[in-house]
């Protein structure tokens, strides 16, 4: 069986196979999400402020992988569709503290089975020795590139 983009004279490259993948694993949810008239990115991050109520625009970029750029447009259509809401901050009124509504939290609560069914379809095609073995590489390969972009100079030669 030949795959996207497989050739016989050499291995796909990881980059390349990686975003294949979560461009399926995204449209896949994706579907899901539809009814609920969220993308993937808004569920992402209306998901980290459901789970930790109050963060600023800098904490939700840091755990979506975001740039703050992304995440205030993200932020503006989560607020006009009445999932979030901000409040000042109390030691800078630059920034703002981002809440969940109670649709908010209801669309999270609906939609998280949306997700769950998502990780289980990816388990239906491997061991749960090898999803955990992938999770544990992902997290490892995640970490060494985030700190190779964040200090190009350091080689290890």
């Amino acid at each position: 069986m030949t795959t996207i983009g497989q050739n016989v004279n050499r291995p796909l490259p990881i980059g390349f196979l990686m975003g294949v993948t979560h461009r399926k694993l995204t449209a896949l949810f994706q579907q899901g999400l539809h009814a609920y008239g969220i993308t993937v990115e808004q569920w992402s991050a209306l998901n980290q402020i459901d789970c930790a109520q109050g963060l600023i625009q800098k904490e939700i970029a840091d755990r979506t992988g975001k740039d703050k750029p992304t995440v205030t447009r993200i932020l503006d259509h989560l607020e006009k569709k009445g999932l979030i809401y901000k409040k000042p901050g109390e030691r800078d009124r630059r920034s703002f503290l981002v809440f969940s509504t109670e649709l908010g939290r209801q669309v999270i609560a609906e939609t998280t089975p949306i997700e769950d069914r998502v990780t289980a379809e990816v388990k239906r095609c491997i061991s749960e020795a090898e999803y955990d073995a992938m999770m544990e590489l992902l997290v490892r390969i995640q970490q060494h590139i985030g700190d190779k972009l964040e200090h190009p100079d350091d080689s290890e030669d």
